[in-house]
């Protein structure tokens, strides 16, 4: 019985024989839904439990957290003890059994913590045991970092991302806009939306029946492909933003630097010269996409000195009361807000009034 990776292997092969045109779009569309299966199954074993090994659990602390990854010798540990040494308040903090983590920055009065991903390049898709945790991790990330050298950086680049891709990680990218819902009966029912240039009943039949479903809605609300439609069924992608922190410049020119500034999601810096970390932080904080909210007590100054920090996603006064205690809601009233987020200053609001950055808010209880 050959082992999971020689059939992930065989797959792999095949997909790169096989000519890509309109007769064989539904066979490779089978063969994509295996592979997803298969890479599943590395990360999750058959049986529960997840992988027996050293503990990598990392305690999450902060308001948001960014995983580095990098190829050893691209400066990531360099990159990683300077931006700690610069921004840290805190260097060692509560990690269990974890390697080489510099600890948390503050930055525009947000705690971010800093993380090395240490071995997802080497061991994860075998599946070894320690890979597969890293990726565990690597998956509740607010943000990642690509450490690359800037003199050999798109064929570490490559290697990087064909690795997070195969375990579910989706770079830069939003959910596609796919409803898929099962049901007892009735067959596969497909709607499109939007004209559709690569997935038809048929290519969408084949891949579902690789899931062994045969009744099911689906709604195509973009031109998708078969890897959205995969990803779309798995249900268990994790769309993380990332940016490409090309290390090294001062080892080029001018005009090569002026290159790679206009390559999306990217940012060039010399960590042990700590140039351009500023430029670095900027994109992190835009990427990150927090809102600091300030609280006002009654009858006093706003506190601009800490700021509750909330994710771009979990914005609401609700969000905000249980950021600071559970206890809040059971005696709220209201909230009165000042900021870009109402219409007139102060104004009373309710618990799912979404707030914007730097709002102040003072919470009336009952």
């Amino acid at each position: 019985m050959p082992t999971i990776l020689e059939r992930i292997a065989e797959i792999e092969n095949e997909m790169a024989r096989t000519q890509r045109n309109k007769a064989t779009a539904k066979h490779l569309g089978i063969l994509k839904a295996r592979l997803a299966k298969l890479r599943q199954e590395l990360i999750t074993p058959k049986g529960g439990g997840g992988a027996t090994g050293e503990g990598f659990d990392v305690a999450k602390t902060g308001d948001a957290r960014i995983g580095f990854i990098g190829f050893p010798s691209v400066g990531k540990s360099t990159l990683m003890t300077n931006l700690a040494g610069v921004y840290s308040e805190v260097a060692a903090y509560e990690f269990t059994t974890l390697t080489t983590v510099p600890g948390v920055i503050r930055y525009k009065g947000a705690k971010i913590q800093l993380l090395d991903l240490p071995g997802i390049i080497e061991g994860a898709k075998d599946g070894k045991g320690r890979g597969r945790q890293v990726i565990a991790v690597a998956r509740t990330c607010s943000l990642i970092f690509i450490v690359l050298d800037v003199l050999k950086p798109l064929d570490h680049k490559r290697i990087i991302e064909r690795e997070l891709e195969g375990f579910g990680i989706r770079l830069n990218k939003t959910p596609p806009n796919i409803a898929f819902k099962k049901k007892e009966r009735g067959g596969i029912n497909l709607t499109s939306v939007v004209p559709q240039s690569n997935l038809d009943l048929d290519s969408v039949k084949s891949v579902l029946a690789e899931y062994r479903i045969h009744n099911a809605d689906i709604t195509l609300r973009c031109d998708a492909t078969v890897d959205d439609l995969i990803d779309v069924v798995e249900g268990n992608r994790a769309f993380i933003p990332c940016l490409y922190v090309l290390n090294k410049i001062d080892q080029i020119s001018i005009e090569e630097l002026d290159i790679i500034y206009k390559v999306p999601h990217t940012v060039p810096v010399s960590a042990h010269h700590k140039w351009n970390f500023d430029d670095l932080l900027e994109k992190m904080w835009s990427y990150l996409n927090l809102l600091r909210i300030y609280t006002k007590p009654k009858g006093q100054l706003p506190d601009y000195s800490a700021p509750v920090v909330l994710s771009s996603n979990k914005n609401t006064v609700e969000d905000f009361c249980n950021n600071i205690h559970k206890s809040i809601m059971k005696e709220f009233k209201h909230a009165l807000v000042w900021g870009s987020s109402v219409k007139h200053n102060p104004q009373s609001v309710g618990k799912e009034h979404a707030l914007q950055d730097e709002d102040v808010v003072q919470i009336v209880k009952r």
